[in-house]
């Protein structure tokens, strides 16, 4: 059964599309509650909680618009908003996106694109229960809801868990996520979370990792001015996180193992003992099966670490992710900066056929730099430097340089056009261009503002 939060409140007047909406909705597993009036559905919105808002902009009774605006006048909180209509102009479509709108498509639009929209947007419509992770944390391919459910399925238990994955495709949040899960104190039932303590083992010298690990006491070597408490005491009762486990020395691997044997720790200098009672998660990009057979990473520690093995797959093999993230990214940079920004349909194409080597880390800061350095709200593929051009531009083998030059054209002048509400006066000073090549660029292009609705 749906979480009562997972529903869809589509609001729609012509009953034939309406119903024809609902009934695929439903093939997806989707709760869909249907009202063909705006003063029903705010009533509705305003009584219970919805995933998404999917709304026709004309209504009998009012406009898309304006059911938005009372909504968030009475601080009516829902995740997704999308809009769609049969007629329209740009500068309602930027309006809507300045309000928080997620997106603004016009009819007829391709209903399979609708649900991947959905998908990115507003992934808890396509979550159950049954699943055991929740509303999705770590993405919502297939790959990761599978193993965000693992992980709440671990969560009242405390094996050694190894994660591994190339480098960026988030293990220490995984990791955090697993630590959430099952560190809340249920007793008081308060959101009080035990400690979480992550250290990078490659980062230190192996006499400054084993005194970040174990502790030390004070005047153990020059330096130690005082008692130090380590890692696994800092994390006792909770988690703790040792990533690139792989680079450990052999014999910080052997005090390691010692220390998961014993539960104990001895602080460098100390001829005493600390019991510790920790979670411990290990990360690595590195094959320790392999390390193992070169004598590289010691077999026993390999199996103590090796408890439960999670590899989380590289951010190309899971492209449903890529604008899930993307999403994510912007909205916490609109409030970390106080600056809305949205990507254009061909930016959103750029970014899900890139490769992504650095995974998510590598998109992250793609993102941000792309909000820092743009003079628009609109990110189009020219925001995202030349590799997005290029990766676009390579998926047709028939394009030839004419083509690519005129395509980067044909979108500059559609960014600019749309961030100065098509305003030809002062798109072509932004341009530095004068009024007549704008309208001929433009006539070239076939770009005007009614048309251009047709691809927004």
């Amino acid at each position: 059964m749906k979480q009562r939060h997972d529903r869809l409140c589509l609001v729609e007047d012509d009953p034939i599309m309406g119903e024809s909406l609902r009934q695929r909705f439903a093939l997806e597993g989707i709760e869909c509650e249907w009202f063909q009036n705006g003063s029903t559905a705010l009533e509705a919105l305003k009584k219970r909680r919805y995933a998404a808002l999917l709304s026709d902009i004309k209504l009998p009774d009012t406009t898309g618009e304006t059911l938005y605006r009372e909504l968030l006048a009475t601080n009516v909180l829902i995740p997704a908003v999308i809009f769609f209509t049969g007629f329209g102009t740009i500068d309602q479509a930027v309006r809507l996106l300045k309000l928080g709108a997620q997106d603004y498509i016009t009819k007829p639009f391709d209903l399979d694109e609708l649900l991947d929209k959905l998908r990115s947007v507003a992934p808890a419509l396509f979550e159950s229960t049954e699943q055991g992770g929740g509303d999705p944390v770590l993405g919502i391919s297939p790959a990761m809801r599978s193993i965000q459910s693992m992980l709440a399925k671990l969560s009242d238990h405390q094996p050694n868990v190894l994660i591994t994955g190339e480098s960026g495709v988030g293990k220490e949040y995984a990791a955090y996520y697993l630590h959430c899960k099952g560190n809340l104190d249920d007793a008081s039932q308060s959101k009080h979370v035990k400690p979480f303590v992550a250290i990078n083992c490659a980062a230190l010298s192996e006499s400054l990792l084993e005194a970040e690990l174990f502790g030390h006491e004070k005047g153990a070597f020059t330096g130690a001015v005082r008692m130090h408490r380590g890692v696994f005491e800092q994390a006792d009762g909770g988690t703790l996180f040792l990533d690139v486990v792989g680079e450990m020395t052999p014999q910080m691997q052997a005090k390691l193992l010692r220390v998961l044997q014993d539960q104990r720790v001895q602080r460098v200098g100390s001829e005493q003992f600390v019991q510790v009672n920790v979670r411990l998660v290990c990360a690595t990009n590195r094959d320790l099966k392999s390390m193992v057979e070169a004598g590289e990473f010691r077999e026993d520690l390999y199996y103590r670490l090796n408890v439960i093995h999670v590899h989380i797959p590289p951010l190309r093999e899971r492209r449903e992710d890529v604008l899930w993230f993307a999403h994510q990214f912007l909205q916490l940079f609109s409030g970390q900066h106080n600056e809305h920004h949205y990507l254009l349909p061909s930016a959103e194409k750029c970014l899900s056929l890139q490769e992504w080597p650095g995974n998510i880390r590598e998109l992250r800061h793609t993102l941000e730099r792309a909000c820092l350095l743009s003079t628009s709200e609109t990110l189009g593929p020219a925001d995202f430097g030349t590799s997005c051009l290029e990766n676009k531009e390579a998926r047709n083998e028939h394009s030839d340089l004419k083509a690519f030059l005129s395509d980067c054209e044909r979108e500059h002048l559609i960014n600019s056009l749309t961030v100065n509400d098509w305003k030809i006066t002062k798109t072509a000073s932004m341009l530095g261009i004068s009024r007549k090549s704008l309208w001929e660029k433009m006539k070239k292009y076939g770009l005007d503002e009614e048309q251009h609705l047709a691809e927004f």
